[in-house]
């Protein structure tokens, strides 16, 4: 029974890596995508449930956006860490 137990929990975890690998080369990095987070970083709200799916879906092009000299201006503030922090997703370290 027990080995059964370990049998099926790795199956979910492998299955979920999966999934999330799958999603994340799905992903068409768009900046103008988490647009939709501006009155949570510049006002300190917090942040919606729109803007916290896209800022989980964007999670793989957050290195590439702060690497871009164009884009790094908006997204290096406090309340970028604020908000990703509030969506629950690691603020990159790149």
């Amino acid at each position: 029974m027990k080995n059964m137990y370990y049998f099926y929990l790795c199956m979910a975890v492998i299955l979920m890596v999966s999934m999330e690998t799958q999603v994340a080369r799905a992903v068409t990095c768009s900046p103008s995508e988490v647009t939709i987070c501006l009155p949570a970083v510049a006002m300190a709200m917090l942040p919606t449930t729109a803007c916290c799916r896209k800022v989980r879906e964007q999670r793989p092009c957050l290195c590439g956006y702060l690497k871009d000299p164009n884009q790094k201006q908006f997204l290096s503030s406090v309340g970028d860490r604020r908000v990703a922090r509030a969506c629950g997703v690691p603020y990159p370290t790149c």
